[in-house]
């Protein structure tokens, strides 16, 4: 019987590990999208003196690749078969 509960443990933590490093992997793009467009809008803007234009359209350049790394998420999710 003791064997048989480490084997549930281990198939337990794996699953967990896995949903886990899942999460972690849409935050960390979500993360990286966002601030990417929102760095380069205020490089711009400090290049080319045009403050708050360019950061805005970074901000909303950001927003927009949120959402479509969410969209590719869910597409991905709900091609998977329980």
């Amino acid at each position: 019987m003791k064997q048989e509960d480490n084997e549930k443990f281990t198939d337990y933590f794996g699953r967990s590990v896995r949903a886990l490093s899942d999460y972690l992997g849409i935050g960390f793009q979500i993360a990286v999208s966002f601030a990417l467009f929102v760095l380069a809008g205020y490089w711009a803007d400090e290049k080319f003196g045009t403050t708050p234009l360019l950061l805005l359209l970074g901000v909303v350049a950001g927003m927009i690749g949120m959402v479509l790394v969410l969209m590719k998420v869910v597409k991905n999710a709900n091609r998977k078969k329980p």
